[in-house]
């Protein structure tokens, strides 16, 4: 399905998802007030000269997307969320860590959006 901006992806996802994916949308917006939404992939995403945030709501998690690649303590801290390729999974069952996530939108920005 194809998405013209964050809001209709998320009123396509689970109403209880909803609050989740705001709040991610705040904190990457309240830390990189340059950011310009988008959607990529079918995805609510982020840009500044280049995409450099994606996150995604699925049946049991909500997935932050490039991988963190150039933080050494920020991969370990993120190491109980991460999958086999290095992306981000944050189960719905448990509280969203935002602050972590807004690190994560902060390390991407830096390692692709002000290339």
């Amino acid at each position: 399905m194809t998405f013209e901006s964050h809001e209709a992806y998320f009123a396509n996802v689970p109403e209880a998802v909803r609050p989740s994916l705001a709040a991610i949308q705040a904190k990457v917006e309240s830390l990189l007030p340059d950011a310009s939404r988008c959607i990529s992939y079918g995805m609510p995403a982020f840009r500044r000269r280049r995409l450099f945030f994606y996150f995604a709501a699925f049946k049991k998690h909500i997935g932050v997307y490039p991988p963190v690649t150039r933080d050494a303590a920020l991969i370990e801290a993120l190491a109980p969320y991460r999958g086999a390729k290095g992306n981000l999974s944050f189960p719905l069952d448990r509280p969203l860590p935002i602050d972590l996530i807004g690190r994560v939108a902060v390390a991407l920005y830096r390692q692709y959006g002000s290339e």
